[in-house]
C-alpha cells in the first residue's frame, strides 16, 4: 500500500525527507481492529509535533484522523461489518492515517456522520474527542446554568468544536479568545456569545464585558503565557483543563482558591486500553447524531487536495504557521 512516511524526526517540512511517499506492507487486523480502506484524512497539531519531535528506527505513519470504508474486522469485532463507513483518530502508538489502508480498534472508532461527505467528516474524529473529553470528563460540565467557560484558543480545532458543544449542550456562556478579526468572526458563528483578542490581557478582555470571573477555563494554546491571568480569572472551586505543552505549570498557585487542574489527551483512554476504552466509540457516535441532526457542525477550514506527500508537507508548514483557523482535510489517494 500506499504511505506517507517520515524515517527522520526534526527535519524542517520544507525538505522532502521530512515527508515522504513508499510502498508498506498492507496491515491484517487484530482480534479488535478494523481494516480500513482510507479515503480523507485530517492534519492536527499533534502531527506536526510527532513528526518533528519523535525519533524513529523505522519508517512511521503520522496521522490521527480518518474516514474510510471498513474491508475486513477481527475475530472479536461485533459494533463493525465489512463495508460500515467509519471515522476514528486512531491511537498514539500505532501506524497512523496517512496512508491507503489503516487499522483501528473498534472501540475507538463510530459510523461516519451520513449527512457529511468524507472530507467535512475527516475533520472531526480528534478534535471532537478531545473537546468532548475535556467538557464533559474532565471538567465535569453538567448543566452550566449561571456560569461561563473561558476558552483560550477557540478558533483552532479543539477550540471550534469546544465552542459548539458548549453553547449548544450546556447553559454555559462561552467566552473564546481569538486572534485575529477573521478567526473572531468564526468563533462567534460557532456559537461564542463573547470573543475576547489574546493580543491583550486576558483580564482586561473579561472586565469588557463585564465578566470578573469564570468557574471554568479550557487553556488549548499558549497556557504558560497566559497562566497567571488564568489563575486570576478562575472563581473559587474553579476548573482549568488544559491541553497544550507547557515547559513548566506549577499547580501551587490554584491552592488559595481551592481550583482544580486536569489534563486533556485523547490517547490515554488507547494508550493504557483502560476499561473504559469504548466511551470513545460511544463520544463519537454521540457526536455524529448530534452532525446528523443539524445540532453541530464540521470544522473543516480547507480542503488540501489529494493525499500525497506535497501536499501534506505544505498542511504541517501552514499548522506550523499558526495561522491555521478549523481543520485542514485531504481527500483521496
Amino acid at each position: 500500500m500506499k504511505a506517507i512516511v517520515y524515517s527522520q524526526n526534526g527535519l524542517p517540512v520544507t525538505s522532502p525527507q521530512s515527508l515522504y511517499e513508499t510502498e508498506l506492507p498492507k496491515p491484517r487486523p487484530g482480534a479488535q481492529d478494523l481494516l480500513v480502506k482510507i479515503s480523507a484524512i485530517s492534519v492536527n497539531p499533534v502531527d506536526t509535533k510527532v513528526r518533528a519531535d519523535s525519533p524513529v528506527t523505522q519508517p512511521r505513519i503520522p496521522g490521527w484522523d480518518a474516514v474510510g470504508t471498513v474491508e475486513a474486522i477481527g475475530e472479536s469485532v461485533t459494533l463493525f461489518r465489512p463495508g460500515d463507513k467509519v471515522y476514528f483518530a486512531g491511537s498514539i502508538i500505532r501506524p497512523g492515517s496517512y496512508a491507503e489502508y489503516s487499522l483501528v480498534d473498534q472501540r475507538i472508532a463510530a459510523h461516519k456522520p451520513a449527512s457529511l461527505s468524507d472530507a467535512d467528516a475527516a475533520a472531526l474524529p480528534l478534535t471532537s474527542l478531545t473537546a468532548w473529553e475535556l467538557l464533559f470528563d474532565r471538567l465535569e460540565v453538567k448543566e452550566g446554568h449561571g456560569d461561563a467557560i473561558l476558552i483560550i484558543g477557540a478558533g483552532g480545532g479543539v477550540g471550534s468544536v469546544l465552542t459548539q458543544l458548549a453553547s449548544k449542550l450546556t447553559g454555559l456562556r462561552v467566552i473564546g479568545t481569538a486572534s485575529r478579526a477573521e478567526t473572531a468572526e468564526w468563533v462567534r458563528e460557532l456559537g461564542a456569545h463573547d470573543v475576547i483578542g489574546h493580543s491583550r490581557p486576558l483580564l482586561e478582555g473579561l472586565r469588557e464585558i463585564g465578566v470578573s470571573s469564570v468557574r471554568y477555563v479550557a487553556s488549548l494554546t499558549h497556557t504558560d503565557k497566559h497562566y497567571p491571568q488564568i489563575v486570576e480569572a478562575l472563581a473559587p472551586q474553579g476548573r482549568l483543563a488544559v491541553i497544550d505543552d507547557p515547559e513548566t505549570l506549577d499547580a501551587l498557585p490554584l491552592k488559595r482558591k481551592a481550583a482544580s487542574l486536569h489534563w486533556e489527551l485523547i490517547f490515554t483512554r488507547s494508550l493504557f486500553q483502560t476499561p473504559d476504552m469504548i466511551r470513545q466509540n460511544e463520544i463519537l457516535e454521540s457526536v455524529r447524531r448530534l452532525i446528523e441532526d443539524g445540532t453541530l457542525r464540521t470544522t473543516k477550514g480547507e480542503h488540501y487536495g489529494k493525499i500525497n506527500a506535497e501536499n501534506l508537507r505544505r498542511a504541517h508548514g501552514f499548522i506550523e504557521s499558526g495561522r491555521a483557523r478549523g481543520k485542514i482535510v485531504l481527500e483521496g489517494f
